[in-house]
């Protein structure tokens, strides 16, 4: 008989696998395996490698004495996945009912996003973000995929008036609160414009100069006069120092974020008041009147205001000359300005009095006549 006939294959067969080795080998053999594979705790972000892709599910391994799978509609966001690829994941649970590891791509996501929201608030981070719509009182602006408020007053430096025009653009902001019990996370864009706007205050404070033209931006307009920024510095801008005619209001002129020219005209010791003009940067009227102008000659324009004493006539912006209430009529009663002109009359008048130097020039109305006291 050969020796493959002298085998038994039921006295084989009826031993079980590792059934050759003794109890203390095979848990030797059993601690050897479990050594090889990694330890992984529930809750966290690990990193794992990706070991097939099927129309559902991604393969990833971790290490694990399995490989996990992950809905392939979790990598959306990706223009690809492939074998081999390195990825983040979150382990949801070792071994579910069936035994599987329970992986999740969206919530490591999530909680690299906070850790990463988190590292910007406590080492002052500038991060970019999306704003995805205007909400109440702000900009609603995705940050690694966590919707972070913006308020209004967080913008800019200066009042906006139209949220809109921010939707579906990029920002650069800064984490500046985050409350944990409700997921809130608030922004500001702003305190990056004023940092930069202290390094320009600063270079304009020290180099300002009564006479210096600077250019500026209307940020506020009162009946008084408007606040001009000249970038992180205001000035103010009289209404007197606004043209050389007559306005009732700056916004006759001016409208709010028009970028205009201005010279320094004075500013205190500290540099916090600055006085502003515009219409220094033109030639006084007064100097390029018609050298045939003088006593007697006629002249034509509009009343720009009535007093109890007289009206002015404003010849040309900036150069008015004073109709005195006698020289409106022969008569010798005087009577109200207001009964012979109104504001917005255009008219015509007789230089009585031109004095060039001085700027001031009187007129008459009732010269256009013939005195009837001749006759």
């Amino acid at each position: 008989m050969s020796k493959q006939e002298d085998f038994n294959w039921d006295n084989f067969e009826t031993k079980g696998f590792g059934e050759g080795y003794s109890k203390e080998q095979r848990e030797q053999m059993a601690a050897m395996y479990e050594d090889t594979l990694g330890t992984i705790t529930e809750k966290e972000v690990i990193k794992g490698t990706v070991v097939g892709v099927n129309d559902k599910d991604v393969i990833i391994n971790v290490g694990f004495k399995s490989d996990g799978l992950v809905p392939r509609s979790e990598f959306r966001d990706l223009e690809s996945i492939n074998v081999g690829d390195t990825v983040e994941v979150f382990i949801e649970e070792q071994e579910n009912a069936l035994g599987q590891l329970i992986l999740s791509r969206k919530k490591a996501k999530i909680v690299r996003a906070w850790k990463d929201i988190e590292d910007a608030l406590e080492f002052d981070n500038v991060i970019e973000g999306l704003v995805k719509r205007r909400t109440k009182g702000g900009l609603i602006v995705d940050i690694y995929g966590v919707e972070a408020f913006l308020p209004g007053s967080q913008i800019d430096v200066k009042p906006i008036r139209d949220f809109d025009i921010y939707v579906g653009k990029k920002m650069e902001v800064k984490v500046v609160k985050i409350n944990h019990a409700n997921d809130n996370v608030v922004v500001s864009h702003k305190v990056l414009i004023e940092k930069d706007l202290e390094k320009q205050k600063a270079e304009i404070l020290n180099n300002l100069e009564k006479g210096q033209v600077l250019e500026g931006v209307i940020k506020n307009m009162t009946n008084f006069g408007v606040f001009i920024d000249l970038g992180g510095v205001d000035g103010l801008l009289h209404i007197t120092d606004i043209s050389w005619g007559r306005i009732n209001h700056p916004e006759e002129v001016l409208q709010l974020d028009q970028k205009v020219q201005i010279v320094v005209l004075d500013f205190d010791d500290d540099k916090k008041r600055i006085s502003l003009g515009m219409k220094q940067l033109t030639a006084h009227p007064w100097d390029s009147l018609a050298s045939s102008l003088e006593i007697g000659s006629r002249v034509k324009g509009k009343i720009v205001n009535v007093a109890d004493y007289g009206a002015f006539l404003e010849l040309a912006p900036g150069v008015e000359g004073l109709i005195h209430v006698s020289e409106m009529s022969w008569s010798q009663h005087l009577r109200n300005p207001a009964d012979f002109v109104k504001v917005g009359d255009e008219i015509e008048a007789v230089v009585l009095t031109l004095d060039k130097d001085e700027r001031k020039m009187s007129l008459g109305i009732k010269q256009l006549t013939e005195d009837p006291w001749t006759k």
